[in-house]
């Protein structure tokens, strides 16, 4: 599956955001966006260029956002999917544009100048799971598969076969814990 720079990183943020929600990690995490500054963090780590100043008005609808992409993220269907992107997408009132800033090629952004930081994750982020559902790969967005865990991630394999966030994390605790098991029972 061929996905441009501009979309990978819109479906990084959007893994990223969902992933502040508290059922992002094991069961009664914190939620990690509940301050202003928590969403200029984010801002900075997913590189959204001119964010200008936030206040708790941003960091209200920055939540609603995540909110929504969690409800497309657990979309039963593309229909279902494609109605919750329409929606959210229409909602940040898209216009798209070609840039070249920051030392990017040119690309597209969905939203207009000046436009909210919740209305750019809508926007871009909206657009960036649109054409994985226009390209058949809904199936793409998932939870992670570990008990403690429910992380979301986009599989990207070449075989659609990823079932945790982090292999290093959760599926190696996963595996070694089965390994543990099997040498206990073999021992036992």
């Amino acid at each position: 599956m061929m996905i441009t720079h501009d979309t990978r990183c819109a479906l990084d943020a959007v893994v990223d955001l969902l992933n502040t929600a508290p059922e992002g990690e094991a069961p009664g995490a914190p939620d990690s966006l509940t301050a202003v500054p928590a969403v200029e963090d984010f801002a900075r780590r997913n590189n959204f260029s001119d964010v200008g100043t936030l206040g708790p008005d941003d960091l209200a609808a920055v939540r609603r956002v995540r909110a929504r992409f969690a409800e497309v993220f657990a979309a039963g269907d593309d229909r279902t999917a494609a109605a919750r992107l329409n929606a959210l997408v229409a909602s940040a009132g898209t216009t798209p544009q070609l840039t070249d800033h920051d030392g990017y090629d040119w690309h597209v952004h969905y939203f207009a100048p000046g436009a909210s930081v919740a209305d750019r994750m809508a926007a871009d982020g909206g657009m960036a799971l649109a054409f994985l559902v226009v390209a058949g790969e809904r199936e793409r967005l998932r939870r992670c598969e570990a008990p403690d865990c429910r992380h979301a991630f986009v599989d990207l394999s070449r075989n659609r076969s990823r079932r945790y966030c982090d292999s290093r994390t959760c599926g190696n605790r996963l595996h070694v814990a089965a390994y543990r098991a099997r040498r206990r029972e073999a021992a036992g």
